[in-house]
């Protein structure tokens, strides 16, 4: 079951759209290397939002945390 989470999609709806993708195809996967995520929820974390989802070439889980500075 999925939650939605208002406080970090309203943190991650400041960030402008080019700079969302950027942040999006650049996350790390330990079998990959650089990948982008797919499937991801936004999580709420005390610095910043959390994205947490699955790698798009092989599907392993894959988290980035983007802070509130950028």
């Amino acid at each position: 079951m999925s939650t939605y989470d208002f406080s970090a999609h309203r943190k991650w709806s400041r960030i402008p759209k080019d700079i969302q993708q950027l942040l999006l195809q650049n996350v790390f996967c330990v079998n990959c290397g650089e990948t982008t995520i797919v499937d991801f929820e936004l999580k709420d974390e005390k610095n910043g939002v959390l994205l947490e989802g699955s790698c798009k070439t092989c599907g392993g889980d894959v988290a980035r945390l983007v802070g509130d500075d950028g």
